[in-house]
Order: structure tokens, then sequence, then C-alpha cells
């Protein structure tokens, strides 16, 4: 029997790209790869890559640099690009690198064993299409391994919004959804293994429109009490949603489903109606703040998570004044801000820039009040009980890490729990990041 080889994954970016990963994995996983967290002693290194932040594709291509040196100590070391910068660049990647056997986009991942065998026999392989085959289908089933207790589960992939400032519609296409079947599949094979919370993924997750039993379009409500039905699984969350597709029946999900957690991410981007329109949203400030003013109605103890963009192209002092001022009405829980960055491709990127010293300073006064909000909201925890899913060992002796109804990490000492249970606790202190719990 031949030796098993070495498959070292590195990942950038976002939830759906860890996701991606492990299926990567999986994948070679049958064409006798094992994984390993050591590329020096790998027979295959793959960069599953991100093309969202700025200079994305840069710190791609110097981590290539820094790869081929590993060539020298292993000649037969094959090295590949996957994701979106994968899509992006293309051949351009292979050009600049000469090091890179091969390239794959992220929606022909499937297809990457083929590719394997053709570097093997000392061929370059490219595969950036968008095939009409269900990638997912054509992924061997994933071996029954005990797992982690919360797990990412792609169910749609694309956006047809077409946002002026975000290269998805050109990296990843248009709307896809996955059937409801062989999701629920996916699932209950995830929690047969050792799964008691997922999380649905999707880049416009809430536009999730995917063909259910007798050929019946479903929501993602629809999915989520489907999967509400499945034992064994105690928590849902999804990520990532857009305002525009925040339908009725999803927000009444969020009063009624008791397995889907009070946690949401709602990205709103600016609090200007002009940059809003600019930036081609398609809602408006004061509809984002009616729309969640609905959602808390049916959840009043719902933590809100947001992303922002600071500096985009025209922004002036009084539509920054209008992010802080939608920021300190809603109050957000959790919230990731940046600076605006120019991707290739997209519409904005042909628009003159804002001075950049001005944009680094609304940064730092949007990010001084969202961290604000955050501690505001991670002290009126304490004195409270919340339902923690352990996933880890602590760092010290008798403690347990785990994720709260939240989202929140929550340090627990002495509870007697293992990974896996999911236990009530009294929050007794708040720290930067994290809090501090008691098992009740």
């Amino acid at each position: 029997m031949a030796d098993t080889k070495k498959l070292f994954i590195k990942t950038y970016g976002c939830q759906m790209n860890v996701y991606d990963s492990e299926r990567m994995a999986e994948a070679m996983g049958g064409a006798g790869y094992e994984t390993t967290d050591k590329p020096d002693e790998a027979d295959m290194i793959l960069l599953n890559t991100c093309h969202i932040r700025e200079k994305a594709a840069e710190k791609v291509y110097s981590e290539l640099g820094r790869l081929k040196s590993f060539k020298k100590d292993n000649p037969d070391l094959k090295i590949g690009v996957a994701g979106c910068v994968a899509q992006a660049e293309g051949e351009e990647i292979m050009r600049r690198q000469p090091s890179v056997d091969l390239v794959v986009g992220p929606q022909a991942y499937h297809r990457l064993p083929e590719m394997e065998e053709k570097t093997r026999k000392g061929k370059k392989a490219l595969d950036t299409d968008f095939p009409e085959e269900d990638k997912f289908e054509k992924l061997k089933r994933r071996p029954k391994a005990k797992r982690a207790p919360a797990a990412f589960l792609t169910v749609q992939e694309g956006c047809d919004k077409f946002c002026a400032f975000c290269v998805v519609p050109y990296t990843r296409g248009a709307e896809v959804s996955r059937p409801v079947e062989r999701i629920i599949t996916e699932a209950r094979d995830l929690v047969e293994r050792g799964v008691r919370e997922i999380t649905m993924l999707g880049q416009n997750v809430n536009a999730y429109h995917g063909e259910g039993p007798n050929g019946k379009v479903w929501t993602l409500a629809d999915l989520i009490w489907e999967l509400d039905k499945v034992d064994g699984l105690e928590r849902i969350r999804f990520t990532t949603s857009h305002p525009n597709d925040m339908q009725d029946d999803l927000i009444d999900a969020h009063a009624e489903c008791k397995k889907l957690m009070p946690y949401l991410h709602l990205p709103v981007q600016s609090g200007s109606d002009k940059i809003l329109k600019r930036m081609n949203r398609s809602h408006t400030a004061e509809s984002y703040i009616r729309l969640i003013e609905r959602i808390r109605k049916g959840r009043p103890d719902l933590l809100l998570s947001g992303d922002f963009i600071v500096g985009f192209p025209e922004e002036s002092e009084e539509d920054f004044q209008a992010t802080l001022d939608l920021v300190k009405e809603v109050k957000y829980g959790q919230a990731y801000s940046f600076k605006y960055s120019s991707r290739p491709g997209t519409p904005a990127a042909e628009r003159p820039l804002v001075d950049q010293d001005a944009a680094d300073e609304r940064l730092q006064r949007l990010q001084a009040l969202l961290s604000k909000q955050q501690k505001e909201v991670q002290d009126s925890m304490v004195g409270r009980e919340v339902s923690v899913l352990f996933e880890k060992t602590g760092r010290f002796e008798d403690q347990m890490v785990g994720k709260s109804d939240y989202l929140h990490a929550v340090h627990v000492a002495g509870s007697g729990a293992e990974i896996g249970d999911i236990r009530k606790v009294k929050i007794v202190e708040s720290g930067t990041n994290s809090l501090k719990g008691v098992a009740v």
C-alpha cells in the first residue's frame, strides 16, 4: 500500500472558506491524503484565499514566494491556490509565480483530485469555471469521524446584489441555493458525528430559495423549521444576511424557534442614504432601523452584529456622522468596521478616494464607539444565566471554553462538563473579548 500523502491547507477570510477547506480536505482524502498542520512536511499545500480585503492578492503572492523554497527540499511538493483570489487572478497567478502547480476557483474544488493527478504527470492544472454540476454532490461523502460540536454548513452561494464595493458576484457567481433534501441529509450526518450546533452559510444566506419536496421553493425560514426537527441538533445560526431579504417568515422564526439562537449578523455598511445609494445597497438607514425594531419586537434579547465601511468614495463628514447616529440608535453587541479599499473590477474602483487621513480618523472614531457598545453589552451579561455549548478545554486546569447563545466566548472552571455538553452558566465577569462564568 502506498504511503499516505500529507495535505496542508491555509485558509483566509470568511466562514465559507473554512467550510470549503474542510470539503477540499475530504475530497483529497479520497485521493490518499491526510491533513497536516506542518507545511514543511506536506506533499501538497493549498492556499484557500479571500479577495475581500485590501491587497488580498498581493498577500497571496507574498505567501507563495515564501512557500516556493519548500520545493528545494521536496521537489515533488505541489502548491495550489484555491478560492476567490484564484477565481479573480486565474492564469496571472501561474504567470507571476511559476512554483504554483494548480489554481482552482471556489465552484470547482470538487475537481481537485483529478487536477492533482494531472500535476503528478508534470502538467499545470487550472480550473476557474462555474460548472453546471453540483460540487457538493460530486464530493465524496464525509467520513464518519467524530466532529467538533459546532459546524458550518453551506446552504447558498453567490450574490445577485452587486454592491458597488464587492467582488463576490464576480468570484462566487450568481445566487445558487442547495436543495433542501441534500442540506438536511448533511445536517443529520453532522449530528450523527457529534455536532450540536450548525451555522448555515451563504454570501447572502437569507436569499435562500432552494428546491424542497414536490418542487416547492423553500425560504431560509422553511429550512430553519426543518432543521428544528432534527433530533440531537440543539442550536441553529445563519450568516451573512442582507437587509432586503429579511422576510416576515424569517423574522417570525427569530421570535418562535427556540433552537434559533438570539444572534443576527445584518450588515448595514453606512448610515448615510447618499452613500448607501452609491453603494447600490437598495435600502435606507430608516428602513434598516425599522427592520431591526421589528426583529427585536419578537426577540427583545437579540444580539445584533453588523458591518461598516468607512471612507467610501464621496463620503463627507456629514455622511459619516449619519453612520455614527445609526450606530448609537441601533446599539451593536458586535461589529466589524473597515476603511474602504478599492477592489479592481467593481464599479466603485473607478471613483476617486476620499482623503485617507480623514478616512483613518473616522475609522478610529467608529471603532471606539462600537467597542464601547460591545463592552456595554458584555458587561450587561454579568449576573445573567446563559446556555453554553462547550467546545474545547481552556488554558487552565479544569477550565472549559464554549459559546453562549449570544456567541460570546465563555470560560468556565469546575463545571465537570465535557466537550459537546450544553450547560446553564451564570456570568460572573466580563473581560475584553470573553466572559467568565460558573456552572449553575
